[in-house]
């Protein structure tokens, strides 16, 4: 599965993109402790979300094959 990635996420992973593989219907917390465990900076961030398919998703959302996934890095606004 193709997981985007944004702003400082993107400079953890590396890329804009990585692959990952997973089940199908996978839950979002499965996907998460997976990231934080190959990529240990992303717990150093204050936050970060999950969308799937362009809306936020929380640890029991499921994602399924061809679903769009992307980490969004905590912003700040006013």
């Amino acid at each position: 599965m193709n997981i985007l990635a944004f702003g400082a996420v993107k400079e953890i992973l590396g890329d804009t993109s990585i692959t990952v593989s997973l089940d199908n219907n996978e839950r979002v917390g499965i996907l998460i402790t997976r990231l934080e465990t190959q990529f240990p900076q992303l717990k150093q961030l204050s936050s970060f979300m999950i969308a799937v398919n362009g809306e936020y998703a929380n640890a029991d959302t499921i994602i399924k094959q061809g679903d769009e996934v992307a980490i969004i890095p905590p912003v700040s606004g006013g």
